[in-house]
């Protein structure tokens, strides 16, 4: 089985293992139709997919990494590491990029008018985690490759990394209920749904924090961690400001609001 299919593979499994989690033990009552909001955020995923299948093949990330490989450029290529610290190094780093790529989409006006598709959403589970513009996707994937090059990270790191990425990114975009104790002591190393739903909030405040993906240590040591909503997590908004009468779950609308509708950015961090 090649890179693709591990990826999806354990896409898949996430998703139907998840699903039925938050659909067991959920941590919000949705206020939105499950249906609509899961056909318009798989149709994104699917539409962003589509996009990169049309990119070359030597712009991938692994791809990039087996190029940076053979030639022996970046950091780790150039150093005599063991293989497991080279792994662990390109995982923590990339993490690291991750962490400030989010917080960049944030604060430049028109990559935040790409990011605000995924925060338009006026709910929050799973399906969340899917909801990308395929440009910032396309985005996302030249700064991955950038970082690539420069760390030199291993082909089977960027391949790992993947997968972590997507696994966080959908459990910690699930509506799942986790004990508080158990939530507390996660939250030391990884990002939970708790932690990560306060980025979700309408409050300018929140959602300008809580950017990690997978490991928390990046919203400690950068101060841009916050704990809980101001609301709680049962009574807290989700999605953008304002947006409550506009059609926030209708794939064209939202695709093209990213584009043309006027730049409304208040950033406070």
């Amino acid at each position: 089985m090649g890179d693709a299919g591990i990826r999806i593979s354990v896409f898949l499994a996430m998703v139907l293992i998840l699903a039925i989690a938050q659909w067991r033990w959920p941590r919000r009552q949705l206020q939105h139709s499950l249906l609509s909001r899961w056909i318009t955020n798989f149709s994104i995923v699917a539409l962003g997919s589509f996009v990169v299948r049309l990119l070359p093949a030597f712009i991938l990330p692994v791809s990039v990494a087996g190029w940076a490989a053979s030639e022996q450029t970046g950091l780790l290529n150039l150093l005599s590491l063991p293989w497991w610290l080279s792994m662990a190094l390109s995982i923590v780093i990339l993490d690291g990029v991750i962490y400030w790529q989010h917080r960049m989409f944030h604060r430049i006006p028109v990559l935040w008018n790409l990011h605000r598709v995924h925060h338009y959403d006026p709910d929050y589970d799973l399906s969340t985690a899917l909801r990308f513009h395929p440009i910032e996707i396309f985005l996302s994937i030249l700064i991955k490759n950038l970082a690539i090059l420069i760390i030199g990270a291993p082909v089977m790191a960027v391949i790992l990394f993947e997968v972590i990425l997507n696994s966080m990114a959908l459990f910690n975009h699930s509506n799942l209920a986790i004990p508080r104790k158990t939530d507390q002591t996660l939250r030391k190393f990884i990002i939970t749904p708790d932690m990560h739903r306060v980025h979700h909030s309408t409050d300018i405040q929140e959602m300008h924090h809580n950017f990690g993906f997978n490991l928390s240590i990046w919203d400690r040591w950068f101060n841009s961690y916050i704990p809980h909503p101001s609301l709680g997590h049962e009574k807290m908004h989700i999605g953008q400001p304002g947006s409550q009468h506009l059609p926030v779950n209708r794939l064209l609308w939202i695709l093209g609001a990213a584009l043309k509708q006027p730049v409304e950015h208040k950033h406070q961090t």
